[in-house]
C-alpha cells in the first residue's frame, strides 16, 4: 500500500518542502497538491518538483471549469516533464459554490464535461491532433458554435514523457463514480468507510468496470483519511477534536443546505441523522456545537486516529476493502513527529501486507 500526504491549502511554498526529505525517508510515497480559491497547485507542485528527486506528485484536485481539456493536458505534461515522469493529474468537478463564486463559470454537466476532458487530455498526451466536436466542448472551434473558421486541429509540439499521464478522478455520487471506473486509472473517494464500501461503493464501482477498455490497467483506489497515530490519549482526543471540527466543516458549511456533497456521501454511510444536526448546528453559528455532534465511530471508521493496535486494525481493513493508496492529512503540525508517525506507520503496514 502507497502513503501519499496533502499540502495544506494555506501552506506556503517553502514552508511546505520543509522536512519533506525526512517523510520521503520514513515512508512517504506521493505528495498531492490541493486547488481551492488558493494559490494554484501547479506552481506549487513545479517548486516540489525542484525540491525532491523520489516522492511521486499529483494534483488533488484540478478542477475542470476554471482551465481548457488542453491547458489541463499541457500542464499535466510539463509537470510530469518537470519530475520526471513522477506526476498523476488528479481532476473534479469541485462545486458551484467555488466554480461559480470564485471563477464565475456556469456549474453544470459534470459528468459530460469530465469524459470529453479525458478524451482530449489522451489526444495531447499521444500527441495526435486534437479534435472533439462533443456537446460541451468544440475543438477546433466551429463557426456554427462561435469560430471564426481560422481555427485548426493541431497538436502538442513537445515530446511527453509519457504519452498517456495517469489520471485519478475524484468523485463523490454514484454517476461520477461509476464514470472513475469507466475512464480512469485511479478513483479518489473521500470520508472512506471500508467496512462500507462494498455496500455504498460496489454497483456503480461494477457499473463502471464493465465498461472500462480492457487495454487500461486495473482501476486503483485512491482514499483520504486523517491522521495520527500515539500511544498517549490525552494527545489522541486532541487530534479526535481536530478531526471532529474538520467533518463538521465539510458536512455543515461545504454547500448549501441540499446541496452538500459531503452530507449526502455521509447519509449514504447510515449517519444521516447526525449529518442532519451537525449542519443545523454549523449553519446555526454554533460551530463548536456542530463538531461535538460529530459521531466517534464516525470518525473511527473514515480516519487513521489511535494506537498502534487501533491503526493496525484500520490499515488492514482498508486493505482488505482494495484500497491501493491512503492519502493521509496529518494532524500533527510538527515535521519532526510528522515523520515519526509515518516512518511508525509504514512498518505497521508493511507487517499487514506481509500476512499470508
Amino acid at each position: 500500500m502507497k502513503f501519499g500526504m496533502p499540502i495544506p491549502y494555506a501552506a506556503g511554498f517553502k514552508q511546505s518542502v520543509e522536512g519533506l526529505q525526512a517523510l520521503e525517508d520514513a515512508g512517504l510515497d506521493v505528495v498531492t497538491v490541493p486547488e481551492a480559491y488558493t494559490f494554484d497547485a501547479v506552481s506549487h507542485l513545479g517548486y516540489i518538483a525542484a525540491r525532491t528527486s523520489r516522492v511521486e506528485l499529483a494534483t488533488s484536485i484540478l478542477n475542470i471549469y476554471s482551465r481548457t481539456p488542453a491547458l489541463l493536458a499541457m500542464t499535466a505534461a510539463g509537470l510530469d516533464h518537470v519530475s520526471d515522469g513522477r506526476f498523476s493529474l488528479g481532476i473534479g468537478s469541485s462545486g458551484p459554490q467555488v466554480i461559480e463564486g470564485f471563477h464565475g463559470v456556469p456549474f453544470h454537466a459534470p459528468l459530460g464535461r469530465t469524459r470529453e476532458v479525458v478524451a482530449i487530455c489522451r489526444q495531447v498526451w499521444a500527441r495526435e491532433k486534437v479534435e472533439l466536436h462533443g456537446r460541451h466542448y468544440d475543438v477546433p472551434l466551429t463557426p456554427e458554435r462561435g469560430g471564426s473558421g481560422l481555427g485548426k486541429s493541431l497538436k502538442l509540439i513537445n515530446q511527453p514523457v509519457r504519452p498517456n499521464i495517469p489520471m485519478t478522478l475524484a468523485a463523490l455520487g454514484p454517476k461520477n463514480i461509476a464514470l472513475a471506473a469507466e475512464l480512469f486509472e485511479a478513483w479518489q473517494p473521500i470520508f472512506y468507510h471500508p467496512e462500507l464500501a462494498g455496500e455504498v461503493f460496489g454497483e456503480p464501482l461494477a457499473e463502471g468496470r464493465a465498461r472500462r477498455d480492457p487495454l487500461l490497467p486495473d482501476l486503483r483506489v485512491i482514499a483520504d483519511a486523517k491522521f495520527f497515530l500515539s500511544g498517549d490519549e490525552h494527545a489522541l482526543e486532541a487530534a479526535r477534536a481536530k478531526v471532529r471540527a474538520s467533518l463538521a466543516l465539510y458536512l455543515g458549511g461545504m454547500g448549501a443546505r441540499g446541496k452538500n456533497f459531503y452530507h449526502q456521501l455521509v447519509t449514504r454511510l447510515g449517519f444521516g441523522t447526525a449529518a442532519n444536526e451537525i449542519q443545523d448546528r454549523y449553519l446555526g453559528g454554533s460551530k463548536d456545537a456542530a463538531a461535538a455532534a460529530v459521531p466517534d465511530t464516525l470518525i473511527e471508521r473514515i480516519s487513521l486516529v489511535g494506537g498502534p493496535d487501533h491503526i493496525e486494525q484500520r490499515v488492514a481493513a482498508y486493505a482488505a476493502a482494495g484500497v491501493d493508496q491512503l492519502n493521509l492529512s496529518p494532524v500533527s503540525t510538527d515535521n519532526a513527529e510528522r515523520a515519526r508517525q509515518f516512518a511508525h506507520l509504514r512498518k505497521i503496514a508493511d507487517a499487514v501486507t506481509e500476512r499470508p
